[in-house]
Formats: structure tokens, C-alpha cells, sequence
């Protein structure tokens, strides 16, 4: 292996380096969203099953929420 080839594969390596570091946080990402989804639809599989509504419809809000009021200049 002379020095071109040697030069071309540290390239190539450092290029692979790079790429993995640019994507890696968009896959980490990614799998966090589908453990969060798989989260909820078993959380609404177990609604379900309770006999509970699982529509945004049916919900109500919080205990002692208020709606949310602008505040006027004086």
C-alpha cells in the first residue's frame, strides 16, 4: 500500500466518520418516536380494554384547569 492508497482510505474513513455523526442523532431520534409510539398505542390498547373512550372527544380536562387567559397591557 503506497501512500495515495493510504491517503485515499483515511479520506474514505473520515468521510464514513462524518456521515455516521451527522445521522446519527436523526436515528436516535427516530427510534425514540416509534418507542414513545408503540407506548401509547399499548396504553390505548389497555383503555380500550378497560372499557374506557379512547377519543379526544371523550376527554375532560384536568382537575383545577383553567383555560389559559391573555394578559392585557395597562
Amino acid at each position: 500500500m503506497d501512500t495515495t492508497q493510504r491517503e485515499a482510505l483515511i479520506a474514505v474513513v473520515a468521510v464514513l466518520g462524518l456521515f455516521v455523526l451527522m445521522t446519527l442523532p436523526a436515528l436516535i431520534g427516530v427510534a425514540h418516536d416509534r418507542r414513545i409510539d408503540r407506548q401509547i398505542r399499548r396504553a390505548e390498547a389497555a383503555r380500550a380494554a378497560a372499557g374506557h373512550r379512547t377519543t379526544a372527544a371523550g376527554a375532560r380536562p384536568a382537575r383545577g384547569a383553567a383555560p389559559h387567559r391573555t394578559a392585557r397591557a395597562a
